[in-house]
């Protein structure tokens, strides 16, 4: 069984899931790929001041694509299952994902199997919809979803991520510490990663279908959009 993941992260945030889902897929004997879009000009995390932070967040909003370099020759072999993972930007899929989907979604995912995995704070909705539209738009066959939602608490969330965006240390603050005690995904999420990158591995081998195959973890399900 053969595997591509195709990702993009800025913050390590995606890239943490995706390391240990393909740790589990390669300890179930799958042949793994894994290739992360990079970006023509990269991106900079943290942001760093507040008024950067709400630039990025209004052309995140508009869909505002982020150009990519060209996939390596191996993104194009045949897999049995493509995993397609990124952020979630203001409600939507990230800008080095829809540039992909733009420039290479027909033949890249037509006639494929496409698992997508989507990191947000919380608000995951919007960008799940709007991405199996896009791939089924491209003949892919999406098969199921992985959403994992940053675990702390809203307001304090949405708060937290948008100070470390801006160049702040919010998990470190005497008062929003006790609130929002860490940024991203935690330990125990990444071991969620790991056993579903299993458990599909195990569904590859065995020749069962993947339709249908979904992951929720966090608070992801809670106040979604």
């Amino acid at each position: 069984m053969k595997v591509l993941i195709l990702y993009y992260s800025l913050s390590a945030q995606t890239s943490g899931l995706v390391h240990r889902l393909g740790a589990g897929l390669e300890g179930q004997g799958v042949h793994l790929v894994c290739e992360r879009l990079q970006p023509l000009v990269p991106g900079k995390f943290p942001i760093g001041t507040v008024p950067a932070t709400l630039v990025m967040m209004l052309l995140t909003f508009l869909r505002v694509r982020m150009p990519i370099q060209p996939l390596s020759p191996l993104c194009w072999e045949d897999y049995d299952l493509i995993v397609l993972a990124g952020p979630t930007w203001s409600y939507n899929p990230s800008g080095p994902v829809l540039s992909l989907l733009d420039r290479d979604g027909a033949r890249l995912f037509a006639g494929r199997q496409v698992l997508p995995l989507i990191s947000c704070r919380g608000y995951w909705r919007m960008h799940w919809l709007s991405l199996r539209f896009q791939l089924a738009r491209c003949g892919a066959k999406v098969v199921g979803k992985m959403i994992f939602a940053h675990p702390s608490k809203e307001p304090w969330r949405t708060i937290g991520v948008f100070l470390k965006l801006a160049g702040r240390v919010p998990e470190r603050s005497p008062w929003l510490g006790r609130y929002y005690p860490r940024y991203g995904h935690s330990r125990e999420q990444q071991e969620e990663a790991f056993a579903f990158g299993a458990a599909i591995g195990q569904a590859l081998q065995r020749g069962d279908t993947l339709t249908n195959l979904s992951c929720i973890s966090g608070r992801a399900g809670q106040g979604g959009r």
